[in-house]
């Protein structure tokens, strides 16, 4: 067929192939190009539509599914990155710019989540991910603060680059995991058993046992080390395998036994992938100037937290 891509699927493992993770479309849809540096798109289910981040431009920048449109969000928006819904369907954002995490509310007002750690400015939240029991955690590097081109150059108050948890109750910001060099895309496992949380500066993803009481972590071992391109954001299937942006390495899928099983080679740095529409087998993808979809037969994990 007419702009058929042969090679968009790499085998690497036959569970790639059994998976079904290469059926689906055969080629990439170009949703919209003109960002200067695409990231964190997030589905919105309720409206059908899907919001994502250009950073450099400082806007968040929203897709219509029903007409294609394709508009302004919000600008300035903070110079914002990843963005995840809460179990209300309100937009969680990391704003690097404005160094702080925050909600929209149904009404269209913004609440600051969180912007300080024991009294010190966060460096450039990154990206969020929301838990059942109402808890955000976001990691927390230092590229929004490096240059002036994603954010504002600045030092770092706090002179680390950690993983923190939002108490839901009291909105405390508690330091949850610390140790790395670029912590980016962090997700939970399926049944919240697990935090994986992805390093772009030392090139892995780790992973975390969730304690009892759901809020504390142990562990911290390397899952997965990339060899071809640089670990961005992940996301979960409904089969329990890892989908990583990997930058210049495409999207690689990863085996719950932490086995690289396949790859999807997409032209450009990929930045950031999302499962959604209607039964979230469609596949978002933010790289470089551009954002693409592609339908598949792999179903993503829910958009919203499941309580539990």
């Amino acid at each position: 067929m007419p702009g058929e891509q042969p090679h968009l699927y790499e085998t690497l493992d036959e569970r790639f192939r059994t998976g079904r993770c290469q059926a689906g479309d055969s080629r990439l849809e170009t949703l919209y190009e003109g960002c200067r540096w695409a990231e964190g798109p997030v589905y919105v289910p309720a409206g059908r539509y899907l919001v994502w981040s250009d950073i450099p431009n400082d806007r968040l920048l929203r897709w219509d599914e029903t007409t294609g449109a394709v508009g302004v969000f919000r600008s300035p928006a903070g110079y914002p990155n990843g963005s995840t819904l809460d179990g209300q369907g309100r937009l969680i954002t990391c704003e690097q710019g404005n160094r702080r995490v925050t909600r929209t509310e149904h009404d269209g007002s913004v609440t600051v989540i969180a912007e300080r750690f024991r009294g010190k400015r966060l460096n450039s939240p990154n990206d969020a991910v929301v838990k059942s029991d109402g808890s955000i955690w976001f990691s927390d590097p230092e590229f929004g603060i490096a240059t002036d081109y994603e954010g504002h150059r600045a030092e770092s108050e706090i002179g680390a680059r950690n993983v923190y948890r939002v108490d839901p109750t009291t909105g405390e910001v508690r330091l949850a995991a610390d140790g790395f060099q670029g912590p980016n895309g962090l997700v939970f496992s399926p049944d919240e058993r697990q935090l994986y949380v992805s390093d772009s500066v030392a090139n892995h993803i780790r992973v975390f046992d969730v304690g009892e009481d759901g809020s504390s972590l142990s562990g911290g071992d390397v899952f997965a080390t990339c060899g071809n391109g640089n670990f961005d954001n992940i996301r979960f299937d409904d089969r329990g395998r890892l989908w990583a942006a990997a930058m210049a390495g495409g999207v690689h899928c990863y085996d719950p036994d932490g086995t690289l099983i396949g790859r999807i080679l997409v032209p450009g740095t990929v930045a950031n992938v999302r499962f959604g529409g209607a039964r979230r087998n469609r596949l978002f993808i933010a790289a470089d100037t551009t954002l693409y979809s592609l339908m598949m037969s792999v179903t993503g994990t829910p958009a919203l937290p499941v309580s539990r």
